[in-house]
């Protein structure tokens, strides 16, 4: 399929992280394109040229009259985890009322970012709701491709850029567990240039969506310290006290530094793809952290300022 001038596309969370990448390579082509989003007060990176309404998830006929027109939906809406009333069971209801709003609107496609290891019977909420929502995807019988990612790094990711800013502000940096649990890590510009390019096709696809690099948990976080000049004394600690310690960390810094839920996915080796297909993306972290590494955690980014402030 070309894509022309006169398509319109919907990226949810167009002003976001990954959104913001996707949008702009949308724009580039020179379509139009429309956002979807909880947080209307956001920056506009795209000088008024992108369409932004709410999600509107409490009122269907109102979301199915946003996404009229549009050729293509792509969907970063998630939650890293819960707060307040939003919990992830509640974030796959909307996702479901979105997916029925799309196809009322006669929506071709939709490009859905889910999550590696996504599986219904999963004891972690946020994994076993991804899986519910591939689901709902898959039997919505509109054509689709999900991509399921593991850590997505650039220039404004908030986990990378928080391990530097501990390695540079604190002389112990505490890892736990054994450390050897597995992270396959991919660059924010090749997955949106995938999202971009599987958006365009017909068929049902599915795949994670992974760089070409495979690390222990220890080895990601050594390489991030040597890329930028820490001499950290690293240790190893239980998954109890490194909770208690994340939890005072969030405490002072008045976020969520990590959770729980995100500690036993790692442990889980669920942070790397079980596929033995070719890697979706070829920039390697190491290569990034060369360029980066002088502005890589100088100063914290707060997952609830940037979402809930």
């Amino acid at each position: 399929m070309n894509t022309t001038h006169s398509l319109t596309h919907v990226v949810t969370g167009a002003f976001g992280y990954s959104g913001q990448y996707i949008t702009r390579r949308l724009l580039d082509r020179g379509v139009q394109v429309r956002s979807l989003t909880g947080h209307p007060r956001r920056f506009d990176p795209f000088d008024g040229n992108v369409l932004s309404y709410p999600y509107s998830f409490d009122s269907p006929a109102q979301l199915t009259r946003n996404l009229e027109g549009a050729d293509t939906l792509f969907n970063t809406y998630w939650i890293r985890f819960a707060r307040g009333e939003l919990t992830h069971e509640i974030a796959a209801e909307n996702l479901r009322i979105l997916f029925d709003s799309a196809k009322k609107a006669g929506v071709r496609r939709i490009v859905h970012v889910s999550i590696t290891n996504a599986e219904l019977n999963s004891t972690l909420p946020y994994f076993r709701e991804k899986a519910i929502v591939e689901d709902v995807l898959k039997q919505s019988g509109m054509s689709y491709a999900i991509l399921r990612p593991t850590v997505i790094f650039g220039d404004e990711d908030i986990l990378v850029n928080n391990i530097a800013w501990f390695l540079r502000k604190f002389p112990v940096y505490p890892i736990f567990g054994s450390g050897k649990y597995r992270i396959q890590p991919i660059f924010v510009e090749d997955f949106a240039d995938l999202a971009v390019e599987l958006g365009a096709k017909d068929e049902n696809i599915e795949i994670d969506a992974v760089g070409p690099d495979i690390f222990t948990y220890e080895d990601m976080v050594r390489l991030i310290g040597s890329k930028i000049g820490s001499s950290n004394w690293i240790v190893h600690v239980n998954s109890a006290l490194a909770m208690f310690s994340s939890k005072i960390a969030g405490l002072i810094l008045r976020d969520v530094v990590l959770t729980g839920d995100e500690i036993e996915a790692l442990m889980k080796d669920l942070l790397v793809s079980k596929s033995q297909g070719i890697p979706s993306a070829t920039t390697r972290l190491k290569d990034w952290l060369d360029k980066s590494a002088s502005s890589l955690g100088v100063s914290y980014t707060s997952e609830l300022k940037r979402h809930y402030r």
